[in-house]
């Protein structure tokens, strides 16, 4: 359905209306419209058996006042979020031009002022109350919604002429203190000189002092108790009455100062002397070494 073939009569008709264009006239009598296809007996006995025939388009009440039922009310506010879902979607393209953008952002807010006015309506018909619950209002990016006076820009919104200086903080230089400024603030209290003037502090550190001495005398009056006193007191003075006890040689000063001589005299012969002349110093060392060993 939907085409049919012209009839003499009808081309005889038509010709004289389109002189210059006999393809659009052709067109226009063999091509059938939307709205005669939607009227044709089989597409309304299509719908007469889905029972779509006798259903009316719905439309959404201009106030939410004059919805009575709480179902209503809920189904009013769903719609909204997704025209407001769909339009939040449609604003992220910057290529739309900036008046379309415009006309975008002021739909959204209305959107976002109607949706409160049904959720107002649905917490008087005792319905939950979904201001208390939803949270800050994020773009597609999820950043929070850049807001002025309770109007929110949205997507390509926040880059249009004028948008970005209304957000912009002025920055304020921070000036650094100066040494002299800041010890106008310390004084004695800022360096903990008067922690004993409280009258606060002093009875505390009074009583855990006393816990302490009574904790330790009882420490030590059970210890006297099991005849652990006198072994400690033992032990006490013969610590303190033995020295030091050495397990190696240890050299005396005259010593060390004999080894800091000989090693500096090597260093001298070996940086000025000779090999030859410091063999021959050496082979006299050992025989002035080995006529001592002999007299003794």
């Amino acid at each position: 359905p939907g085409t049919r073939s012209r009839t003499p009569l009808e081309g005889a008709l038509l010709a004289p209306l389109f002189p210059l264009s006999p393809l659009l006239a052709r067109a226009s009598v063999t091509m059938a419209r939307n709205e005669e296809k939607a009227m044709s007996m089989l597409n309304r006995w299509l719908r007469v058996q889905a029972g779509d025939e006798d259903k009316k388009e719905e439309r959404r009440p201009h106030l939410a006042t004059l919805c009575e039922t709480l179902p209503d009310c809920e189904k009013w506010r769903r719609q909204i979020l997704k025209e407001i879902t769909k339009s939040v979607g449609e604003i992220q393209n910057p290529g739309l031009g900036e008046f379309k953008i415009r006309d975008l952002n002021d739909a959204i807010n209305k959107l976002i002022r109607e949706k409160g006015h049904w959720e107002k309506r649905i917490v008087e018909l005792g319905g939950p109350n979904y201001a208390r619950q939803s949270s800050s209002i994020v773009d597609a990016d999820g950043n929070e919604v850049l807001a002025s006076r309770g109007y929110r820009y949205f997507g390509a919104a926040k880059d249009l002429p004028g948008v970005r200086d209304l957000f912009r903080r002025s920055e304020v230089a921070v000036q650094k203190r100066t040494r002299s400024q800041m010890y106008k603030c310390a004084d004695a209290a800022y360096f903990g000189f008067r922690d004993d003037d409280d009258a606060v502090l002093a009875p505390l550190e009074k009583a855990a002092e006393d816990d302490q001495v009574a904790a330790a005398v009882l420490e030590w009056t059970e210890r006297q108790a099991k005849g652990g006193g006198a072994a400690e007191e033992d032990e006490d003075e013969e610590g303190d009455g033995k020295g030091f006890t050495a397990h190696v040689p240890v050299p005396s000063t005259e010593d060390i100062e004999k080894a800091v001589l000989e090693q500096k005299k090597k260093e001298m012969m070996a940086r000025y002397a000779s090999e030859e002349l410091a063999q021959s110093i050496e082979q006299a060392k050992e025989i002035s070494t080995s006529r001592k060993r002999g007299r003794e």
